[in-house]
């Protein structure tokens, strides 16, 4: 006759009217090898005391054989997990607590058995299976139930985080709680140097925008993204940062075409920050492979702004190079590269690998097609503006 389900329903039983000496000894047995749950933070001493009361009568029962509810062994282990998720503490300490749990279980059972009779005690390796499957069984359900909680928990602050992201590029930070709980939730403070920086996904180019974050944090610098109505806003942490460097790890990185907002001292003012970007953005044409700050491109952010104006200097100014057929596009190029060179037609040749006497040439070529002398002040900047307007339409 099998004695083995007689003699563990006896053990069980046994134990279970020694429960609160029991527990007591894992306890101090589990805050001796864990200086996490010996603090009392996150899991305090009475928490830990009700837990493992829990779950030692359900191990108890469950090994001898007298469980009323098949799935109540289970739904406790994953309520566990779920606790344990909850409050933070790390799965490596909760799963080493359940082993310790073993430990002192097993050790107050071989001390029962050791005055059972011979024939009792060659049941021990059995028994002793017995409980490390029971063990085994709740750490699993534990486990299981405390990654999935973990998931849910990212997933639940991940999106907080996104509608508090968008809270502030949407102008709702001058509410003070609003502001408070961003910075909370971003892992930042409320007033240190920031930038904003919109990153264009461009119709013709079907890739994704690559991820700047990892470059940006390996220089020291904090970021945060997010997908915005066929862009990718990043609020990027630049505290004492050189802005220039910021464009020059987005350009690293592969990044196509993006603005990059003034730099400013409040996360109140991250609207005016993605406004801003966007402005320089729109000053970019797509697939020009540019990246650049608002404060490089003011120029044609005003002209941007009011295209009438824009279309006015372009038809004042250069309407007839405009409509110059074949002789367009290198009178223009000669004109922006002479400008760009200080008027200088040494320098302008240089730079167009040409004669110096060419360059005159054409320079005196736009002034007779624009009706503008070439040495007027005027002239030179209603030139320069109207070349900025054109960059605006391509």
């Amino acid at each position: 006759m099998n004695e083995e389900p007689a003699l563990r329903r006896e053990l069980a039983a046994t134990l279970l009217a020694d429960i609160d000496g029991l527990i007591e000894q894992l306890a101090a047995d589990i805050c001796a090898h864990s200086v996490r749950y010996a603090s009392g933070s996150p899991v305090s001493q009475e928490d830990l005391r009700v837990t493992l009361r829990g779950n030692m009568e359900l191990a108890l029962n469950e090994f001898g054989g007298t469980r009323a509810d098949a799935d109540r062994f289970e739904a406790v282990a994953a309520e566990n997990g779920r606790l344990r998720a909850e409050q933070g503490m790390p799965l490596a300490t909760v799963l080493q607590a359940y082993r310790r749990g073993g430990r002192v279980l097993w050790q107050a059972m071989a001390d029962w058995m050791r005055d059972r009779s011979p024939a009792q005690q060659r049941l021990v390796g059995d028994m002793a299976g017995a409980v490390w499957e029971t063990i085994d069984r709740f750490s699993s359900a534990m486990a299981d139930a405390y990654r999935l909680r973990t998931l849910e928990l990212q997933h639940r602050e991940a999106s907080r985080r996104g509608a508090l992201f968008e809270a502030l590029l949407d102008g709702r930070a001058d509410d003070p709680a609003v502001a408070a709980a961003a910075a909370t939730a971003l892992g930042v403070p409320r007033q240190d140097r920031y930038a904003v920086v919109v990153i264009a996904q461009d119709t013709h180019d079907p890739s994704s925008p690559p991820d700047p974050g990892p470059a940006l944090e390996a220089r020291g610098l904090w970021s945060y993204w997010r997908p915005r109505a066929g862009t990718v806003a990043g609020l990027v942490r630049v505290r004492s940062a050189d802005p220039d460097a910021l464009a020059d790890v987005l350009r690293a990185q592969g990044v196509r075409r993006a603005g990059i907002s003034p730099a400013f001292e409040s996360l109140a003012d991250a609207a005016q920050g993605v406004r801003l970007a966007r402005r320089a953005l729109d000053t970019l044409p797509p697939g020009s492979g540019q990246v650049a700050g608002l404060d490089d491109r003011l120029v044609h952010a005003a002209l941007g702004a009011e295209p009438e104006i824009a279309d006015r200097l372009t038809a004042r100014y250069l309407d007839g190079v405009l409509r110059s057929g074949a002789e367009r596009q290198v009178l223009l190029e000669t004109l922006r590269v002479w400008l760009d060179s200080g008027c200088s037609a040494s320098a302008a040749a240089a730079a167009l690998f040409c004669h110096r006497n060419t360059i005159l040439n054409r320079v005196g070529r736009v002034a007779e097609l624009s009706g503008w002398p070439a040495d007027s002040g005027e002239s030179r900047l209603g030139w320069a503006l109207a070349l900025r307007a054109l960059e605006l339409e391509h």
